[in-house]
């Protein structure tokens, strides 16, 4: 009987034991939450945007006393663009700087190869900045995801282009990897809408920055329309040189390819491009006041103009931020969670649309929007669509 007693109470004294331990990131005063990006490989551009976007938001909230008492700590580690290097990445954030949540991570790859190390120790992945369907399926408690995915944007977006322009033949040239097999597979789905299928396929390696081969192909089967899974300089090249080669079909882009730095270092070769979008980029002389407001904090403490990926950034934290809040005082993993649960966020200033959560639904938002570049500026061409 003593015997009996004595296991009774060292297993209610364990499990009192492991009920009282401290949410990992969390403590009387900090939140430590962890950020993947890429400061130094080929999206460093995009990277380094999201960081300062990320970076305004901590100092605002934490000027004006925390998250319910509690300081944002954030801790961003480079992995160069490298799905390897984002995988040694969270091992250091999640095991040595024990992350409560990793936040607004940048890259496709480098989310599906980190996201293992994190859920392990059960750290939340939320609102990574890549629109792949893998950051919300398949379901997992742990994940939260903001934008309207890539599958999405093509297979919407897509078949109102080829009615506009009558195209005729439509091929592809597309990142080799999980970024843009999602926009492919958008591609294939949209066209398939159509009764038509991709009449090319042609693809290249990360970190590539010669695309003549792929443009000949394409040239060669007399596309009259490309559907561009690229980010920053694969774009740039691919229009640059079809121009040059006087091969000029209909270019067609995912959220990847919505970005100041397209025109300004492509210059006026990359007019007539169209892209697919969920927020807008923050041109200051059309700005609300709002915007212009905020983009002075921005410029005024980092030297430079905000971006549209400023603003994933930006509201990734003040996201995160709204859930800390909602979640109270005793902030663990499951009370973060369950305010997720029923959370709503607003339709924002940058004109991005209202993203809603429930237990069952992970995605905030699946609408999207066309833009095209006329004369160097994105301009809005259709209004939101539903997938």
């Amino acid at each position: 009987m003593k015997r009996k007693t004595s296991v009774m109470f060292a297993l209610l004294f364990a499990a009192a034991l492991a009920h009282a331990q401290p949410t990992q990131g969390v403590s009387k005063n900090e939140i430590v939450i962890g950020s993947i990006q890429d400061l130094s490989g080929p999206i460093a551009g995009f990277g380094k945007q999201v960081r300062l976007g990320m970076l305004l938001r901590v100092d605002e909230i934490n000027e004006q006393g925390g998250v319910n008492g509690r300081k944002i700590k954030l801790l961003i580690e480079d992995d160069a663009y490298d799905p390897k290097k984002s995988v040694l990445a969270a091992q250091k954030l999640v095991n040595q700087d024990k992350i409560f949540a990793m936040v607004a991570h940048i890259g496709t790859a480098q989310n599906n190869a980190a996201m293992p190390v994190q859920f392990e120790k059960n750290v939340i992945n939320f609102f990574p900045v890549t629109a792949a369907r893998e950051m919300y399926e398949p379901f997992h408690r742990l994940k939260f995801s903001f934008a309207a995915t890539y599958f999405d944007q093509m297979r919407t977006a897509l078949p109102a282009v080829v009615k506009d322009k009558n195209a005729k033949k439509v091929c592809t040239l597309y990142q080799d990897d999980d970024f843009g097999l999602e926009v492919l597979r958008g591609a294939e789905a949209g066209l398939k809408s159509l009764g038509m299928e991709l009449v090319e396929k042609t693809s290249y390696k990360r970190g590539a920055t010669d695309f003549s081969s792929q443009v000949a192909r394409m040239k060669a089967a007399e596309c009259d329309m490309v559907v561009l899974g690229t980010i920053i300089r694969e774009t740039i090249g691919t229009i640059g040189e079809s121009r040059k080669t006087g091969f000029n079909p209909t270019f067609l882009g995912s959220s990847a390819t919505y970005t100041d730095l397209i025109h300004k270092l492509g210059g006026k070769a990359m007019d007539g491009l169209y892209a697919t979008h969920t927020v807008q980029h923050p041109y200051l002389d059309e700005a609300s006041q709002p915007i212009r407001f905020w983009a002075t904090k921005y410029k005024t403490k980092f030297n430079e103009d905000p971006t549209v990926f400023s603003v994933y950034g930006y509201n990734a934290i003040d996201a995160f931020i709204r859930a800390a809040q909602k979640a109270g005082a005793t902030l663990t993993t499951d009370s973060f969670i369950k305010a997720m649960d029923t959370m709503t966020i607003p339709a924002d200033m940058f004109g991005g649309p209202e993203a809603t959560f429930t237990a069952k639904k992970r995605l905030g938002s699946d609408l999207s929007r066309l833009s095209q570049l006329q004369d160097g500026r994105w301009k809005v061409v259709s209004d939101y669509v539903k997938p």
